[in-house]
């Protein structure tokens, strides 16, 4: 990847990470953007209760919504609204911990056993770069836990979880293969791990490193790790999970809950303007060297799309995008740019579970960026 104005983030150079422009931020707004506004409202008949999405590109910025933003009434969803990003964090740890790298602080050929000794089993033929790229072979624990629509769901709604627990009960499992490296295979695990070990490395926790080390330089205002807080502050859309109950299923408002069981690669809050900044930050070289940027859109396993907590993914254009999607249960959103940050898009929805809205999904992002 060709890459431009290479800053690394340090307490002295946080100023030049928020003044270096990226390239799609104009904030001219273009209301008059039917295809867009279309696709976002397929997406809602497709099954969601409401949506939201901010596209960057030469036209300047789009902002729209579809649905509403709470159910059983006719609220729109704010615009700017904020949303759980569930996996989307991962690229936000993975950053800190590949700045901690350029650091020298820590080393993506480090073993798990040589940080947190005694976590998992074999953990001295798991390396840190393993667990980024799920190629670890560790069983993910979000199989070990009782999810919607069973009605026993709703027990843990507030309940804490620890990132030992939700460790010990992966490991609890065999290995999904093996020698690690060997396959992909996606495991949140890894990432219960990487926050555990960015608190050994930092004496920090793996949350206020990330707040110190990109949500205060990018001056991203909408974004918190919220930790055990189950409140989503300012302007939301509520979200539902389905649950079965006398033989029916219903929807149940799951806005509030402890999102301690996302864990370290689950947990953030964002909005669509500051996961695309945060996304055009990155590929721009304004917080990781040209080294650790290379490594990070590099796949573990030939054939595959993901790297150091970045995914990829191709348009019907052709044209190619970085960024990840997550699914925090009651949310789901995607954050992808080119590589030239030209075009810039992010939607998250609250599904209805009426049905799967992935391909009108898709059909906006190739509206978004093909046009």
């Amino acid at each position: 990847m060709k890459r431009v104005s290479r800053v690394l983030v340090t307490a002295t150079t946080a100023l030049a990470v928020v003044a270096a422009p990226a390239v799609a931020t104009a904030e001219s707004e273009d209301e008059d953007r039917p295809g867009l506004q279309s696709r976002l409202d397929d997406v809602v008949a497709a099954g969601a209760v409401g949506a939201l999405a901010e596209v960057r590109d030469e036209h300047g910025v789009w902002r729209g919504t579809s649905g509403v933003a709470e159910r059983g009434t006719t609220r729109e969803v704010p615009a700017q609204g904020r949303f759980r990003a569930g996996s989307v964090t991962k690229t936000f740890l993975a950053t800190a911990i590949l700045q901690l790298v350029d650091e020298g602080r820590l080393r993506l050929d480090d073993t798990v056993e040589e940080w947190l000794p005694g976590a998992v089993p074999d953990g001295d033929r798991i390396t840190v770069r393993q667990l980024l790229n799920h190629t670890s072979g560790l069983y993910d624990y979000r199989k070990t836990l009782t999810l919607p629509p069973d009605p026993e769901f709703l027990d843990n709604r507030w309940r804490t979880w620890t990132a030992d627990e939700l460790v010990g009960r992966a490991v609890a499992n065999p290995p999904t293969f093996e020698p690690p490296g060997s396959e992909y295979e996606y495991s949140n695990t890894g990432y219960v791990l990487l926050g555990q070990i960015v608190e050994e490395a930092t004496g920090r926790s793996y949350g206020e490193e990330i707040e110190r080390r990109v949500i205060q330089p990018l001056r991203l205002s909408g974004t918190a790790m919220p930790g055990e807080s189950p409140r989503i502050g300012g302007p939301h859309p509520h979200g539902y999970v389905p649950t079965e109950r006398d033989g029916d299923t219903h929807l149940v408002d799951f806005t509030e809950m402890n999102p301690s069981v996302l864990g370290a690669g689950g947990e953030l809050i964002s909005t669509t303007k500051d996961l695309n900044q945060f996304v055009a930050a990155l590929l721009d070289g304004r917080l990781l060297s040209d080294d650790r940027l290379d490594e990070m859109t590099t796949p573990g396993v030939e054939g595959e799309t993901y790297g150091l907590g970045l995914a990829w993914r191709d348009t019907s254009c052709g044209v190619r995008v970085y960024g990840n999607d997550g699914d925090a249960l009651a949310y789901q959103s995607w954050s992808y740019s080119t590589e030239d940050r030209r075009h810039q898009v992010t939607i998250a929805l609250t599904p209805d579970f009426s049905g799967d809205p992935d391909d009108t999904v898709d059909a906006f992002l190739d509206e978004a960026i093909c046009g």
